[in-house]
């Protein structure tokens, strides 16, 4: 089973090379890189590449490990008991499988999804150490140990808005999506925007570079957020004259697709000023 990309997705050599890697020494794929950049989808990819099933666990602030596991309804036991239903004598009943048990149950080997680990607590990664590296876990309130049936291809995703614990790390196989440079983009882009003008793909991805390296921007804008910027060029049906028509000392059509806090519209329209002043 070899990941090498796919049509909808402009995967680089290192990128194949980590997922293979990652999959050749049964270890989870660590990836990181700024939001946008594709991290998500990279797992939704690689299972439709191999046609593999495909189970996502969305991590939040509140998520705790255990609901990867599993739950247990002490509360509907409880009141299920009040009302004399005959469920309660089968605490299995009460038992909420996690996106961990479904993945390690699953008739098949599937890919498995730990989308933004580091949006959870900081012990949140080292509370699945044991069940990520051996691939079983004890549920208590049964005596039963479920024992992940095919090892699953793990892949987790970071923003890197916390550093990760380092036995954690440890057992990762790891890769950092780097921004695409410029001839990786427009590949990227020729995959959502197939005939878009060699002239106003040049002038837009000039444009939006250059917004990129402008000093005192808070948050550069991704690869998404530029995919959403050429989708709305064309449908005002832009070209790459429009777009040069602005000139330099201003801000680019369309901003808002790009720019998404008042500080950096705040920043390019200073910029603007203090270029009109200089003429």
């Amino acid at each position: 089973m070899k990941f090498t990309g796919t049509d909808t997705y402009v995967a680089t050599g290192d990128l194949t090379v980590a997922v293979n890697a990652a999959v050749t020494l049964q270890r989870p794929l660590l990836v990181k890189g700024e939001p946008g950049t594709g991290k998500t989808e990279l797992a939704r990819q690689v299972a439709g590449a191999l046609g593999l099933e495909m189970i996502e666990w969305h991590v939040k602030s509140t998520t705790r490990a255990q609901q990867g596991l599993y739950e247990y309804d002490a509360v509907s036991r409880l009141r299920d008991s009040q009302l004399g239903d005959s469920r309660i004598n089968d605490v299995a009943n009460y038992i909420r499988r996690g996106k961990l048990w479904q993945a390690f149950t699953s008739p098949e080997r599937c890919v498995l999804l730990i989308d933004e680990v580091d949006k959870a607590d900081i012990e949140f990664p080292n509370d699945l150490l044991q069940e990520l590296d051996r691939m079983e876990f004890h549920v208590y309130e049964t005596g039963e140990t479920v024992t992940a049936r095919h090892r699953p291809i793990v892949i987790i995703t970071s923003n890197n808005e916390k550093e990760l614990p380092d036995a954690f790390l440890r057992r990762c196989f790891f890769h950092y999506i780097r921004f695409p440079d410029p001839e990786t983009l427009k590949k990227i882009v020729r995959v959502h925007h197939p005939d878009i003008k060699d002239a106003l793909l040049t002038a837009a991805l000039t444009q939006f570079f250059e917004l990129r390296e402008t000093p005192g921007l808070k948050k550069k804008p991704s690869t998404s957020e530029v995919l959403d910027w050429l989708k709305l060029l064309l449908a005002e049906d832009l070209d790459a004259e429009d777009l040069r028509r602005g000139g330099a000392d201003a801000l680019p059509k369309l901003h808002g697709a790009l720019l998404k806090n008042e500080q950096d519209v705040h920043l390019f329209e200073r910029l603007a000023f203090m270029a009109r002043g200089k003429r």
